[in-house]
């Protein structure tokens, strides 16, 4: 592995993770992105649909394209936003709600695995690197 670079390694874990992530996830006609939407609706408040986005570190037209494939699958109703007419809340139905039940055990099973199998000291070490890394990108220290 010493001759990998770092966002090949990035890279590749993640498409382990989202492969992973999706296969589970078509058991049960879903993907990663609707599970992971799912996650970022609250299950009785609604949620603006920006925050989603914002939570997801999705593109506008691809957060549209999965609310739209959510609310064909029945798991959303969208609803003006009482204080503020211009926008929209996301609420969940109850099959929102079960399908929301069922990505979040999947994600706590992921962790709960990772956590048993990689001791707590280089998880730290991980969760402190990738840190690292996100700031230096936010804060465009890179290019």
């Amino acid at each position: 592995m010493k001759d990998k670079t770092i966002d090949y390694i990035l890279r590749a874990t993640w498409q382990a993770v989202s492969r992973m992530y999706n296969e589970e996830a078509s058991k049960y006609d879903g993907s990663m992105a609707i599970g992971f939407a799912l996650l970022s609706i609250d299950k009785e408040e609604g949620t603006p649909s920006t925050y989603i986005s914002n939570r997801m570190g999705m593109e506008p037209t691809s957060l549209t394209r999965t609310l739209k494939t959510l609310e064909e699958k029945g798991l959303i109703i969208r609803k003006k936003n009482p204080e503020d007419g211009r926008g929209v809340l996301i609420y969940l139905t109850p099959l929102g709600k079960e399908k929301r039940d069922l990505s979040k055990e999947t994600v706590i099973k992921f962790n709960d695995i990772l956590k048993k199998n990689i001791d707590e000291v280089k998880l730290k070490h991980f969760m402190e690197v990738s840190e690292i890394i996100n700031d230096l990108i936010s804060e465009k220290k890179i290019f």
